[in-house]
């Protein structure tokens, strides 16, 4: 899919059902959004982002999917990056135009997406939850990391449960060189030790206590990859509501 297909698909789905939209960065074939959306008396603040990888598309297409069908839960305030690589997606490749993976800069911030995202996210107040949608080009399924250091009520098998029903759940005992059971990893987190921060890090350090990464897998239709995002997306937060 074209970038600017893309785009008018996400803005077209936001503006229809009613979304706050502004651009938090702007430049030559680069322009980054939030999607913002706020009930009378909300009780839980939701984040949720893809896009991050240009060539995983699934969960940009998730995202248009989700503001599509506008089945949120009525008491959420919610903020969305709905593609955080426009430049990567545009070229279909990981990094972005500066061969910069952005998943791995948000320590030291040297890419200007990720220099205006971290401003944009101190703007913004603590999340209960924090959602990032990726693919996996080595996974047998999907899977999911686990970041919870309070210990609090796991959404991961519910998810894995309603995603086993529209996509195969990765069996591994090892996934991305981290024990894995049923499709759920839930690493060990020492971001003291790694220069080379995800943005799931930062979350967790930074803005939220409890944050999930999504990985559907890539060998997979891009159909089947975006059902088994929709479906945890769904199925996360209706577990997140019910706790």
């Amino acid at each position: 899919m074209d970038l600017h297909d893309l785009s008018r698909m996400l803005l077209g789905a936001a503006e229809t059902h009613g979304w706050e939209m502004k651009a938090f960065h702007r430049a030559p074939d680069l322009e980054l959004h939030l999607f913002h959306r706020s009930p009378r008396k909300p009780a839980r603040r939701i984040y949720l982002s893809a896009g991050i990888h240009g060539d995983e598309p699934a969960g940009p297409l998730a995202i248009a999917d989700l503001l599509q069908r506008d089945d949120w839960p009525p008491d959420a305030e919610l903020w969305i990056c709905p593609c955080l690589n426009p430049t990567g997606f545009q070229n279909r490749t990981r990094q972005n135009a500066q061969g910069i993976d952005l998943n791995r800069d948000y320590r030291s911030a040297k890419a200007p997406e990720v220099r205006a995202h971290l401003a944009l996210l101190n703007r913004l107040p603590q999340f209960d939850l924090t959602v990032c949608l990726h693919e996996d080009w080595e996974s047998r399924g999907f899977y999911l990391y686990e970041l919870n250091p309070d210990c609090q009520p796991t959404l991961a098998e519910a998810v894995v449960s309603a995603v086993s029903q529209v996509c195969p759940i990765d069996p591994s005992a090892i996934i991305d060189g981290r024990a894995a059971e049923t499709g759920i990893i839930r690493p060990n987190l020492d971001p003291a030790s790694r220069q080379d921060w995800p943005e799931a890090f930062y979350l967790i350090q930074q803005k939220t206590r409890l944050s999930y990464t999504l990985e559907a897998p890539s060998d997979f239709e891009l159909p089947v990859r975006v059902t088994a995002l929709t479906t945890a997306v769904h199925a996360m937060l209706g577990a997140f509501v019910r706790r």
